[in-house]
């Protein structure tokens, strides 16, 4: 499996419900390095996995909707812990269905799957992948 990586970074404010989170229960702050790699079987007939400068203004585009906000104020996210995990989960459907629309061009068609991390520090990060 061939695999890239492009990278960007998203800064919002949330609050979490529930024992489990502690202070976290509180609004606060969150900046998180966002990794997302695209995977396909074969190289195109470029030979490469997807076109790296479209990756990257693509991931760009979908971070650029979640950066800068309170999640809390958003009514997609009314009741829901927007837990780092969930937000790996949020970016990657969204980056799958950019690719789907074929912003990412033809050949990202050809890709396999999307996996995206979602960086809270230097010793902690989640990912979601999913099949393409």
């Amino acid at each position: 499996m061939f695999s890239i990586t492009v990278r960007d970074h998203l800064m919002i404010a949330h609050s979490f419900r529930g024992e489990v989170f502690g202070p976290a229960q509180r609004l606060h702050g969150a900046t998180f390095l966002v990794d997302a790699t695209f995977r396909r079987e074969q190289l195109d007939e470029d030979n490469i996995v997807v076109d790296i400068g479209l990756a990257t203004k693509e991931l760009g585009t979908v971070v650029g909707e979640l950066n800068y906000r309170n999640l809390d104020d958003e009514p997609k996210f009314a009741g829901v812990n927007t837990s780092t995990e969930f937000l790996a989960k949020v970016v990657a459907d969204r980056l799958a269905e950019r690719i789907h629309k074929g912003a990412l061009g033809e050949g990202a068609r050809g890709l396999a799957s999307l996996s995206v991390t979602l960086h809270e520090s230097h010793i902690a990060w989640a990912s979601y992948e999913r099949d393409l």
